[in-house]
């Protein structure tokens, strides 16, 4: 069996290298990055990090600047990987390796197969347009559930927090509105004089505000959530480092409401998602909807998985977003178009760079953009290819998007998770996919595309041995039910042998006289072993 394994591996190997040798290899069709490292201006620069505290890592304390990486990106030149014409039509690159496509399929799969979700979908493109979809599983358990698809909505969970809240922000930014450097007291009164007098806007949306994630109260009131915020006494500094709480995002859902006059997903439906055309994203979907969404652990169809986004109605900053797959290839091609999707601009280019440029905290550790994830603890979809100026997000309910403007690339992972205690496969799913995606469409010259086949192939690898374990537990099943027919068999040749003799032995009570007592405990000796009999016959 090994050498099977072995040998398969070496196929797999020799097929990639095969591909790459095969592909153009040019680089003209490079993505010219200047990069120029500036340290912000003292009155808008964040202090010092003073360590790092996360959900899942800590780091010593240390002292480092944050900086801004301001970046004159300029557009791809030439052809090469053409986008898909319709919908669904696949447009491979010349130098996409073939039958990597089944890999996203058998890692979703597996994912069901492992319980780690009951379905999901897969959708891989560039600014063009889809280059891949791959999708696995039903809506739910029943015969005639529809398949899900890239036009099933799902609850976006976290990804809320940069599909709606970041970019309406940052049209309020944009319009001269609001600055990142407001405090949070001059839009929200109720943090006057209560000791967060530090805390801005950039602090919100780089999740440095050192504020703790709240229980909304029995009010179900946005006024309640922002009180408890206020009356909260900083255990951690702010601007001193990362940790992330959807307070932050909270606050910033109420901000657009009272700069703009509108609510949340009124002000992203009229600015965003009106001009993007999708039509499958929005907060409290209507009933007509529901046939369309995918189930969520723990809420009905249609209803936000999360409790503080359900007290809050349903519309909150950091969580409440439904939305498709082909959505959210519509807003990444938007992001990878510099705000321009279909020759229709709808966020300004400065607001694109600023909103992606990475802010550093945590001695470096952790860099993030304003409301995306660059390089974190949870950074788990940028996967192994993927550059570092690439950004993402994830969210709890399954999702993640990840977006790379060097390799002109994104990866959309929505599920429907079953397993949320088991995050460290879940994570591996999530750098698995976007590992396979960007390896599928790495770009010639690009010089991560030498590891991509061997990295790539130990995954087929892993599946592969999950497939043959799978199969040997067929003959182990066989040969466990065998030893039990077999420790039934000796048990029953036991009992007869004890009925014959508890038989025989009330014979001869009967025929030698012995005593009453005798004769009793020889009979109930034989009535014993006959109802174990009765029951060994039942039982089999």
């Amino acid at each position: 069996m090994r050498l099977f394994l072995t040998a398969l591996v070496l196929c797999q190997l020799f097929s990639a290298s095969l591909s790459y040798a095969s592909s153009d290899g040019s680089s003209d069709r490079g993505f010219p990055v200047s990069e120029h490292v500036i340290t912000l201006e003292p009155d808008s620069v964040l202090p010092a990090a003073e360590g790092a505290i996360s959900q899942e890592s800590d780091h010593p304390d240390q002292s480092a600047p944050i900086y801004l990486s301001d970046r004159d990106i300029s557009p791809k030149a030439g052809a090469g990987r053409s986008a898909t014409p319709g919908l669904l039509e696949r447009a491979v690159s010349p130098n996409t390796v073939p039958g990597r496509f089944a890999t996203l399929d058998q890692l979703l799969e597996r994912a069901i197969s492992r319980n780690l979700i009951a379905g999901g979908v897969a959708v891989i493109g560039n600014h063009n347009g889809i280059l891949s979809t791959t999708a696995r599983g039903r809506l739910n358990a029943g015969a005639d559930s529809p398949p899900i698809s890239e036009r099933t909505m799902f609850d976006l969970a976290s990804l809320t927090k940069v599909i709606a809240t970041t970019p309406a922000v940052m049209k309020l930014l944009d319009e001269g509105r609001i600055a990142l450097s407001d405090p949070l007291s001059r839009w929200f009164p109720e943090f006057a004089d209560t000791g967060h007098e530090e805390v801005t806007i950039l602090n919100l949306l780089t999740h440095t505000s050192g504020l703790e994630d709240i229980t909304v109260g029995p009010e179900h009131s946005i006024q309640s959530a922002v009180r408890k915020a206020a009356e909260q006494k900083h255990r951690i500094r702010p601007n001193s480092r990362f940790h992330y709480a959807d307070i932050n995002f909270i606050l910033l859902g109420e901000l657009v409401r009272r700069v703009s006059g509108e609510t949340l997903d009124v002000f992203c439906q009229q600015q965003i998602y009106g001009p993007l055309g999708t039509t499958e994203t929005m907060f409290l979907p209507p009933r007509d909807r529901v046939g369309a969404i995918a189930p969520t652990s723990g809420a009905s169809c249609g209803v936000v998985q999360d409790p503080n986004a359900r007290r809050l109605g349903g519309v909150a900053g950091h969580a409440g977003l439904f939305g498709s797959a082909y959505d959210l290839s519509r807003y990444a091609r938007m992001i990878l178009g510099k705000g321009v999707l279909d020759n229709r601009r709808v966020l300004s280019e400065g607001v694109v760079s600023q909103m992606t440029s990475p802010y550093l905290s945590n001695n470096g550790a952790v860099k993030r953009g304003l409301g995306w994830d660059m390089n974190s603890p949870f950074s788990a979809p940028k996967g192994s290819f993927f550059s570092e100026i690439s950004f993402g997000h994830t969210g709890y309910s399954g999702s993640s998007i990840w977006i790379d403007p060097e390799q002109d690339l994104f990866v959309i992972l929505l599920t429907n998770r079953v397993n949320y205690r088991d995050k460290r496969n879940f994570n591996q799913l999530r750098r698995d996919v976007s590992t396979v995606a960007s390896a599928d469409f790495k770009m010639p010259g690009d010089d991560r595309g030498l590891a991509s086949p061997i990295l790539v192939a130990k995954i087929n690898a892993a599946l592969l041995r999950d497939a043959v374990r799978s199969v040997q537990g067929v003959p182990r099943v066989i040969k466990l039910a065998s030893r039990t027919q077999q420790k039934l068999q000796h048990q029953q040749r036991s009992e007869r042998r004890t009925c014959k003799t508890g038989k025989v032995m009330a014979r001869g009570a009967k025929i030698h006289g012995v005593t009453r007592s005798a004769r009793a405990k020889a009979g109930r000796t034989a009535i014993s072993a006959k109802k174990s009999r009765v029951r060994f016959v039942a039982a089999r």
